[in-house]
């Protein structure tokens, strides 16, 4: 392992740099995962099975980034390169999503749905590991909650164009994916060569990577010595698992619900709604999470969300249905912003790539067991039809887990990092 020192104060231009990878990545798996994917399965599916299709589909891909995400995380710990760590793998799993976003624009069948989305978890998750690790290695401690503002600012910037161009590209009834996986393709591209141009990474000296070992290690988890760290994990996927719910099945509960002339477009309005106010909290949320500490900001979180979960549950109206939700997307920004400054801060130096690739065991392991309800949302519609009682279990549950994940963080200590000081006039 190449020794670690202190990286310098970053300036403004560093804090963009090392998160300009998030807006295409943000803008790639929210199109596809709220907008795309339920559009296009619908032409493959019948209508009493859409749930459940998309919940299992997208259950195996999130299984698989899930195991990729920390694995190359770790690896990019120890990776050779004269170019860095971290920007090898990042560029090798961006241009090997291009093949499987041309297969998911072009599939004429579920099949090949199913490999291009696999196959694109897969390949994406290569890169995201290591990309985590950048803004650990290049921002002081001191600058980490507000570093993490703008990483979220930015992922919640590509969600909120996401939300209204993929919106309005694709129709109930002319979902063709190729127009809006152009655009998909055009801003991975584009977030790569910011990050691999604009950070500055040393060549790496490690002696090489051991797959076999770094396999053991990334997932041999010892709870002793870093058992605050295994809290806030557990307590992050409680908290994204009804989020998330929420979020997977939110185009087939606007379409149910309130049957809609575009219930694509309603949903990338409602995401867009949820975004924006996430988005704003999210800056809030970093100025106050060097100021007043991590967890103070995570029980406001989890309050909003589940106010905002419980009244979803009550929406007859496509204007219930945006207010209700920009509360819950308030509570959203608050928690992305405190709980990754939180992991940042009790990741072990050196290892910061393993670890916060395995924040991905609670957030693509919440992702991928919430759509586990999909079956579970389809034997509660049909059981009393009209009665939506799957959509109202899936809302009670949400506001259920957002409280519940305070109770697994309250013996994490929080950590508060005061402003550098400024030097005398």
């Amino acid at each position: 392992m190449a020794e670690q020192t202190a990286p310098p104060r970053a300036r403004p231009f560093d804090l963009f740099a090392v998160n300009a990878y998030w807006p295409g990545l943000s803008f790639m798996w929210n199109s596809l995962h709220l907008l795309i994917l339920p559009a296009v399965l619908l032409g493959f599916v019948d209508n009493a099975r859409k749930n459940t299709a998309l919940g299992m589909l997208t259950f195996v891909g999130l299984i698989i980034a899930l195991l990729v995400q920390p694995l190359s995380g770790a690896l990019s710990d120890a990776w050779p390169s004269r170019y860095g760590r971290r920007r090898p793998l990042l560029i090798l799993g961006t241009l090997a999503d291009l093949i499987f976003l041309y297969l998911i624009a072009t599939a004429s069948n579920l099949g090949t749905l199913a490999v291009g989305y696999i196959g694109l978890q897969f390949t994406s998750n290569i890169a995201h590991g290591p990309a985590q690790g950048l803004m650990h290695d290049r921002v002081p401690l001191s600058q980490m909650g507000v570093a993490s503002g703008v990483k979220n600012f930015l992922d919640m910037a590509g969600m909120v164009i996401s939300a209204l161009v993929v919106g309005r590209m694709i129709t109930s009834e002319n979902p063709n994916p190729v127009p809006a996986i152009s655009v998909v393709a055009a801003l991975m591209v584009v977030g790569l060569l910011v990050t691999v141009f604009g950070v500055r990474e040393a060549a790496s000296n490690s002696r090489g990577v051991d797959f076999k070992a770094g396999v053991r290690q990334v997932f041999h988890i010892d709870l002793r010595a870093n058992t605050n760290y295994w809290r806030l994990v557990w307590s992050r996927f409680l908290f994204l698992f009804g989020v998330y719910g929420i979020q997977a099945f939110a185009q087939y509960f606007v379409s149910d619900k309130l049957q809609p002339e575009n219930a694509v477009k309603l949903t990338g309005d409602l995401m867009a709604a949820i975004v924006l106010s996430l988005l704003a909290f999210s800056i809030l949320a970093g100025y106050l999470a060097d100021r007043v500490g991590r967890k103070p900001l995570h029980v406001v979180a989890a309050i909003l969300v589940a106010i905002g979960s419980l009244l979803m549950m009550t929406a007859a109206t496509p204007t219930a249905v945006l207010v209700f939700g920009s509360i819950v997307g308030a509570g959203i920004g608050l928690f992305i912003t405190a709980n990754w400054a939180l992991a940042n801060d009790l990741a072990p130096a050196g290892e910061a790539g393993k670890f916060l690739g395995l924040t991905n065991l609670a957030t693509a392991g919440a992702s991928a067991a919430s759509r586990l309800a999909g079956p579970g949302i389809d034997a509660l519609n049909a059981w009393r039809p009209g009665a939506f009682l799957g959509y109202a279990a899936l809302f009670s549950v949400g506001a259920a887990l957002a409280l519940l994940s305070l109770i697994a963080l309250r013996r994490v200590p929080d950590r508060k990092h005061a402003p550098a000081a400024q030097p005398a006039a």
